[in-house]
């Protein structure tokens, strides 16, 4: 099981209260835990990812044992750590101003 946060607006949006535990096709690689978060919380669909071109949405950041995840290819096998459930998958709404 990979063990995921969300932000609290996502959280608010799935109607989900706390983390989640999602289990996750084998290799677990980024994508495979984007896909079964959007599989499992339908209404995420196109908050985390565009839905035209598949791409991370602008301000939204992905972190896996304390390391940037944002840049990685999604087929890229997640860490041991966060495949063992021991440690999470952040996703993260980064913020901008000046």
């Amino acid at each position: 099981m990979i063990w995921i946060i969300i932000p609290a607006h996502l959280r608010t949006l799935s109607r989900v209260n706390g983390d989640l535990r999602l289990q996750v096709e084998e290799p677990p690689t980024l994508g495979s835990v984007l896909d079964a978060l959007e599989a499992a919380h339908p209404m995420l669909r196109g908050t985390i990812l565009d839905l035209r071109t598949k791409k991370r949405r602008p301000f939204i950041r992905f972190f896996a044992c304390g390391e940037g995840w944002s840049d990685e290819a999604f087929d890229t096998p997640l860490p041991d750590a966060v495949i063992a459930g021991t440690q999470p998958l952040r996703i993260v709404g980064a913020m901008a101003g000046g």
